[in-house]
């Protein structure tokens, strides 16, 4: 399955990422490869082969829920370029940039 520089272009476009040609062209040439070795494994003839939802064996460990100290805020923020009302202040990622 062929990965177009348009399709590319287009999840860039809403991921609020931009790219070069160039790496358009190379990202639309990578994706339409790993799309076609994930396609592959639908050639693989898996009768018989029963379903496994998990190979490792995993043990889930529980510890005690007790409260910790948390971080000190001000030192926290030193570092932060924009803050308001004890939050960090980040750049709309919404269309319109309003508040939700």
């Amino acid at each position: 399955m062929k990965i177009t520089q348009e399709e590319v272009t287009h999840v860039a476009n809403l991921s609020k990422l931009a790219f070069s040609p160039e790496e358009t062209e190379e990202f639309a040439t990578t994706l339409s490869k790993i799309v076609d070795m994930v396609e592959l494994l639908d050639e693989v003839d898996t009768t018989g082969v029963p379903f496994t939802s998990n190979v490792a064996n995993n043990l889930n460990y529980m510890r005690e829920d007790k409260a910790e100290k948390g971080w000190d805020r001000e030192e926290l923020f030193q570092n932060v370029p924009e803050k308001e009302r004890n939050y960090i202040k980040v750049p709309a990622i919404l269309e319109d940039g309003g508040d939700a």
